[in-house]
């Protein structure tokens, strides 16, 4: 049975089923636990959390001695769960309606970056021999749900900023929000773009079975290393099984998200008619954040270049699923650079869904002067802007390695 109660009520041997916030706002890392001493209880009193949820049948109830009484002697109840409570109130509390105000970018980089600690601390947990805490998958997740809801522009172009020490974590945040993305823009149910979320948050698990220096080998892997970085996918399952509770569509995303729809891919060689929509989603998604990702051993290619040759690789992909991930981060992705027909070259910072080739971009460089030049941020889709995009351009032709200081939110 669920209370809801007071944080000033709380004891220790309580059993926490959710707390009345966003996990990034309070000292727990997670969302359900058991108050093991006076020490666990002042923490909860000072975090700034009001009330919490307490299930009674894991842990001690209220003290009867403790609640407040009405004047006659009968016991005054606790508020108790008339309606079912099954998830955390991270969840609940923020929910996207037209005219939310969008999230300021600083809250979007926090909490990447706290995602990406969490994930750090839930590898650690697997490559440790434990089961991976499902508490803490679950609390990402619904954070990052929140986010996508209210600010997908933001999030979407902050997990591309990774660097070489934090990449497996990084990855699995980014794959996770562009799979809720892609979900939301599917068309799938809540419960299913929270499943897709779980998919891609640890589809990769797999991986950190595999050595150091086949992951991260600056050069093509040889026959036999291939073969190594081929099990990643069934060492998943493996890490994912000793938990016991992970949803099956995990473990099919975990198994299958290397599979192609010619049949070619791996473990298995599935042909296109069973592989299942969330692998074919995490498959899109996966390789997107892969190729546009800057590693030990490769330059991060444009996210623009990147969709035109994902497009390109036939019986790859499923068409329709990549035609809606193109609707999810644009035809010229945040990041990507471009070339105007100004003769001017700029960097997008927000794709607009209504109108994929015109995004908001920032200008920096003129080509015809050959020099730089005051930035700006230009709207094209705004009525009466004269410049349009004319083509896509590879940073590395111009010189131009750096360019994430220009679109990531200031």
């Amino acid at each position: 049975m669920l209370k809801r109660i007071p944080v000033d009520q709380a004891a220790p041997g309580m059993f926490v089923h959710a707390l009345d916030a966003s996990w990034m706002d309070h000292p727990f890392w997670r969302s359900r636990f058991v108050l093991q001493s006076e020490g666990d209880v002042q923490a909860l009193r000072s975090s700034g959390v009001a009330h919490c949820w307490i299930d009674i049948s894991r842990g001690v109830d209220v003290a009867a001695a403790a609640a407040p009484a009405r004047e006659d002697g009968v016991d005054i109840p606790v508020e108790s769960s008339a309606a079912p409570v099954a998830e955390p109130a991270s969840r609940q509390h923020r929910v996207s309606a037209p005219g939310d105000s969008a999230a300021p970018p600083h809250r979007a980089e926090r909490l990447a970056l706290n995602a990406r600690e969490v994930v750090r601390s839930l590898f650690c947990q697997a490559r440790a021999g434990q089961a991976i805490s499902l508490d803490h998958s679950l609390a990402i997740v619904d954070e990052l749900t929140a986010m996508v809801a209210t600010q997908p522009g933001a999030l979407i172009g902050l997990v591309r900023l990774k660097s070489k020490d934090n990449y497996t974590f990084a990855h699995s945040v980014a794959v996770c929000t562009l799979m809720i993305a892609l979900a939301r823009q599917l068309g799938l149910a809540p419960d299913q773009v929270h499943e897709a979320g779980m998919c891609g948050l640890l589809h990769d698990v797999g991986k950190l079975r595999v050595p150091g220096h086949i992951l991260d080998k600056p050069g093509k892997l040889t026959p036999e290393e291939f073969r190594v970085m081929q099990m990643h996918p069934q060492h998943g399952v493996e890490i994912l099984r000793r938990g016991g509770q992970v949803p099956d569509s995990v473990i099919d995303v975990c198994l299958h998200h290397h599979e192609k729809m010619d049949g070619s891919g791996y473990p298995h060689g599935l042909p296109q008619g069973q592989i299942s929509l969330l692998a074919r989603m995490a498959a899109v998604c996966d390789v997107y954040d892969a190729v546009t990702s800057e590693r030990a051993y490769k330059n991060a290619w444009d996210p623009a270049l990147a969709l035109a040759r994902m497009a390109q690789w036939e019986g790859h992909f499923d068409p329709s699923v990549l035609h809606a991930f193109v609707r999810v981060v644009g035809i010229y992705p945040v990041g990507s650079l471009v070339r105007l027909a100004s003769g001017r070259l700029a960097v997008v910072v927000e794709h607009n869904p209504e109108t994929l080739t015109a995004p908001r971009v920032r200008v920096f460089f003129s080509l015809r002067s050959g020099s730089h030049i005051e930035q700006r941020v230009l709207d094209l889709s705004r009525p009466g802007e004269a410049d349009h995009i004319v083509a896509r351009e590879d940073p590395h032709t111009h010189g131009f390695t750096r360019l994430a200081h220009l679109w990531q939110p200031q």
